[in-house]
């Protein structure tokens, strides 16, 4: 901030004078409010530029799905599904689709007993005959997902369907109780230990079972870096830019995943479209700009219902013509990523080494 003119002349003088108050007062409202809002409209304004107008373009200009979920998947009887994240949103019409299609049992993992049950009474109300089990689960926790993958195996001897759907979006900077950035802790870390205590149990189904891991176009909001490991160097970014990387994470996830069990299973990551989803609701409350932009937008046909944002990911659960490894952006569409380092194989696999170390060194193998 510019110093008043006496203050110029003292500076000048090698006397340079105390700020006043209020000068003090002024830097105090700049960085508690207007750099938080300036910084998060940058990122915002990035991912406009990444994304939006693309999605944008493939919904006015009539690219709209071929894919009906009633009528093209097949059916799923003797399977067994986890889908993470089941219990609102994209999660819950995603189990709903899936019931229709007589699968044995459909595991719906959520942290609110309450909210998970409420989910499934609505969707057996909708589809009777379906057998939905909820199965408790913080992502956050390495105890509680180390819990939730004990409990399905003692439940079910076989998993055909992975997707992991749950997440946190754009959330102010915290911790998981490892002392791991929330994001980047729920998003990837939390799916990945999740994947990789409940391998055993994928690697002995048959036929190849599927692993989706929910993505977004928001990976190319990710650092410049690309990955960040250390919490602390994360917390200098903005919320968006922490929500990309672990998105990005995701893409990484499945295609090292695909990468090392080439032949036992098919993973493959999923854009959903943009959504409307409650994931707003933590940045519609603190941040105007998000607001402003949802309010707007939402009268468009830029938001996609989340019928139409399941569709993506019930498309790579079920229908064949999947390719392992894969990236894919509304409906059925292969995509290298819109950042580079989503298509980095180096970075994939640093991505899980460093991943397994973590969990390995919290006790968890």
């Amino acid at each position: 901030m510019a110093l008043d003119k006496e203050a110029q002349i003292d500076h000048m003088k090698g006397k340079p004078k105390q700020a006043s108050k209020t000068q003090a007062a002024n830097r105090s409202v700049f960085s508690a409010i207007i750099f938080p809002i300036f910084r998060n409209f940058t990122e915002l304004f990035a991912f406009i530029n990444l994304g939006l107008l693309m999605e944008t373009l493939q919904i006015l200009f009539g690219m709209s799905p071929k894919f009906q979920p009633e009528k093209d998947i097949p059916n799923l009887a003797g399977k067994v599904i986890l889908v993470t994240g089941g219990n609102t949103g994209l999660g819950k019409e995603t189990i709903l689709q899936l019931a229709k299609h007589d699968p044995a049992n459909i595991f719906l993992a959520a942290r609110t007993q309450s909210k998970a049950e409420a989910a499934i009474a609505d969707i057996q109300e909708q589809v009777p005959s379906a057998k939905i089990t909820y199965l408790p689960l913080d992502l956050a926790s390495f105890p509680s997902i180390s819990q939730a993958a004990q409990t399905f195996q003692t439940q079910s001897d076989r998993l055909d369907i992975l997707i992991h759907n749950a997440g946190i979006m754009a959330v102010p900077y915290a911790l998981t109780p490892q002392n791991h950035e929330i994001q980047f802790g729920t998003n990837h870390l939390g799916h990945f230990l999740l994947t990789r205590l409940l391998l055993p149990t994928l690697l002995a189904t048959s036929p190849t079972p599927r692993v989706i891991a929910v993505s977004s176009i928001a990976h190319g909001l990710a650092p410049p870096p690309g990955i960040i490991y250390s919490a602390e160097q994360l917390e200098s970014y903005g919320a968006w830019r922490r929500y990309g990387q672990s998105k990005l994470a995701n893409i990484l996830f499945a295609r090292e995943l695909a990468r090392r069990y080439p032949e036992q299973l098919t993973a493959a990551a999923v854009h959903p479209g943009i959504i409307e989803t409650e994931l707003y609701a933590s940045q519609k409350t603190t941040n105007v700009v998000v607001r402003q932009i949802v309010k707007v937008l939402g009268k468009t046909p830029v938001f996609l219902t989340k019928e139409d944002g399941a569709l993506n990911q019930l498309w790579a659960a079920t229908m064949e013509g999947v390719k392992s490894g894969a990236y894919y952006i509304p409906v059925a569409r292969e995509n290298g990523g819109i950042y580079w380092h989503a298509r980095k194989d180096g970075l994939a696999r640093e991505l899980w080494e460093w991943s397994e170390a973590e969990v390995r060194r919290f006790g968890f193998e």
